[in-house]
């Protein structure tokens, strides 16, 4: 008989009201488990409840702007975490040019304002394993640099992986932000952290967005995540997103502005190598 105490299969069965009848583990912190009515559902273990509370609220707010398709969730349990499991397919042109609507569609849904969380996520948030705070601004250029950009390049200085001089190369790019960012854009409904990882292309021919780090931002952030670390079919995502929400002129001289956090976030978690491309970057963007 299937027990295994107050594992994943316990919280899978809290949380939908359905007897767990088997599980798989993925790793340290994923399970597939299997449900008495035939379902799968993926349960994930965070590092804490304020971790999972974060993404509970965030897949909410992505789902409530009918636009990206999430995995439907079931809630949070202290660390514990449930949504419907999504069956895998591959990448496909059609599925990234509708991905693209999609996140035009997610973007104008919005947010009362830059750094705003999702209703009922916490303010003290997290991106990956790394905390993210959100905290309100009105312009986008300040409150980036503040709340984004310079919290990760302090941090990195104190770990060694930057050094002093080092870090006034992103100094100087966050004071040149203003003149840098093009046109002023109203808060956007984000993801968050939209690497190729968090897209799932599922066996129904669609693309679904998982592990979000939801909240007010610039909408050309997404995309420029997207750019960092690759995407398959990237040209049809922009397509698609640019038939729906045309971005202002010069988006590519400012992918790395956009760049800078999720750069400097890896560079506080993994080390010197995502320093030296944010440092790079940096300089490219300050010679534009």
């Amino acid at each position: 008989m299937y027990d295994r105490g107050d594992g994943p299969g316990a919280a899978a069965t809290r949380l939908t009201g359905r007897k767990a009848t088997g599980e798989r583990r993925l790793s340290g912190a994923l399970s597939e488990v299997t449900l008495d009515d035939g379902r799968e559902v993926m349960v994930k273990r965070a590092d804490s409840a304020e971790e999972a509370r974060a993404e509970a609220a965030g897949l909410r707010w992505l789902a409530e702007a009918g636009a990206v398709r999430v995995p439907t969730g079931y809630g949070e349990d202290g660390p514990w975490l449930v949504t419907d499991l999504i069956a895998r397919g591959r990448p496909s042109r059609e599925a990234a040019l509708e991905l693209g609507w999609a996140l035009a569609g997610l973007h104008r849904a919005g947010a009362l304002a830059f750094g705003s969380a999702p209703p009922g996520g916490p303010r003290e948030a997290f991106i990956g394993r790394a905390p993210m705070r959100n905290v309100e601004g009105a312009e986008w250029p300040r409150w980036y640099a503040e709340h984004r950009v310079l919290p990760y390049l302090r941090r990195a200085v104190d770990d060694g992986t930057i050094t002093l001089s080092e870090a006034e190369v992103i100094e100087r790019l966050c004071a040149r932000l203003p003149a840098l960012a093009g046109p002023a854009e109203p808060p956007a409904r984000l993801h968050g952290d939209l690497w190729n990882g968090n897209v799932l292309w599922g066996a129904d021919g669609h693309a679904w967005l998982i592990d979000p780090a939801a909240h007010g931002g610039h909408r050309e952030s997404d995309l420029a995540m997207l750019q960092l670390f690759g995407c398959p079919h990237l040209d049809e995502v922009l397509r698609g997103y640019e038939s729906v929400a045309p971005l202002a002129d010069g988006r590519l001289d400012r992918v790395g502005l956009h760049q800078m956090f999720p750069l400097l976030v890896h560079a506080v978690l993994f080390g010197r190598g995502y320093a030296e491309q944010a440092l790079s970057t940096a300089k490219a963007a300050l010679e534009r």
